[in-house]
């Protein structure tokens, strides 16, 4: 089932107080689809709209993405209130920046329960309504960070690397229903993502990281001067549904593909180094 031509669409996003969710809301109601967006405060989504979007189309929905009978909760509520589901957007997320060591298991699996559970019941919630009727798209928004790793972001990393190792297999998965699956790879975006009430930080630090301390203040300094802009981000992942076409990954931003470029040439190296020594581990041949 390609995009729907002949009927507003419905989209389930998630994280959409602010960032590329927002933006993504905001785009949705002003092409007159209907949207169900999930927000820890939709009052602050409301009024991030502002009076001049239309939200007569909009269901905004109160969520612990964590709680798997809640989010099947508002998946239902969306299909009751709008007559189904189109598109799905796993959007919610927030950054973390510290050192390995410095990282502590409650942040841990807080990181891990919102990136990597909350897509899970999510998915699990609207697969079966988008199987059914042999169609739909899922969009799950990773980084670039999900394709290659920095310091300092280790627990960021681990939760989109899983992310992405996820949404390959699914997209094999649920293709011969007609389900399309994207992997979003942004780069930085001029959204609030680096600003300090945003940007989640260590309960202790170490002196043991110095490079770390520098760069959290750099990234800190570098909000409002992102290379990428959320309303063309958010209308490229617009677009990418509309059509229905395009490769598995969806890149966003210049930043983000050189990134890209430079992981794809190192595992280039690492597999042209490892051809002769990788078969040396075989059974030998009879």
């Amino acid at each position: 089932m390609s995009f729907p031509a002949d009927r507003p669409a419905t989209w389930f996003v998630t994280g959409t107080s602010r960032g590329l969710g927002l933006e993504l809301v905001r785009q949705i109601l002003e092409r007159g689809d209907q949207v169900a967006a999930t927000t820890r405060s939709p009052e602050r989504l409301l009024a991030a709209l502002g009076d001049g979007v239309e939200t007569a189309r909009l269901l905004p929905l109160t969520v612990d993405l964590r709680d798997e009978a809640a989010v099947k909760g508002a998946v239902r509520e969306t299909t009751e209130r709008f007559g189904g589901l189109d598109v799905v957007v796993n959007n919610a997320g927030y950054g973390f920046l510290a050192a390995v060591e410095e990282t502590g298991d409650r942040e841990v699996r807080d990181m891990l329960d919102v990136q990597v559970v909350g897509v899970w019941n999510v998915l699990r919630a609207a697969l079966p309504i988008l199987r059914e009727q042999r169609g739909g798209h899922i969009v799950n928004v990773s980084s670039i960070l999900g394709l290659t790793a920095v310091p300092g972001w280790a627990l960021y990393c681990a939760g989109k690397f899983a992310l992405e190792g996820l949404s390959e297999a699914l997209a094999a998965e649920v293709a011969d229903f007609g389900v399309t699956v994207t992997i979003v790879e942004p780069g930085y975006f001029r959204t609030e993502f680096l600003t300090a009430d945003a940007l989640a930080l260590p309960a202790e630090t170490t002196a043991h990281y110095p490079a770390i301390r520098e760069m959290t203040l750099d990234h800190l300094k570098l909000q409002g001067s992102q290379l990428g802009d959320p309303v063309r981000g958010a209308r490229a992942i617009i677009g990418r549904v509309l059509t229905g076409e395009g490769p598995l990954r969806q890149l966003l931003g210049s930043d983000a593909h050189s990134y890209a470029v430079a992981k794809v040439e190192a595992l280039r190296a690492n597999v042209d180094a490892a051809a002769l020594t990788a078969p040396a581990t075989d059974f030998p041949a009879a």
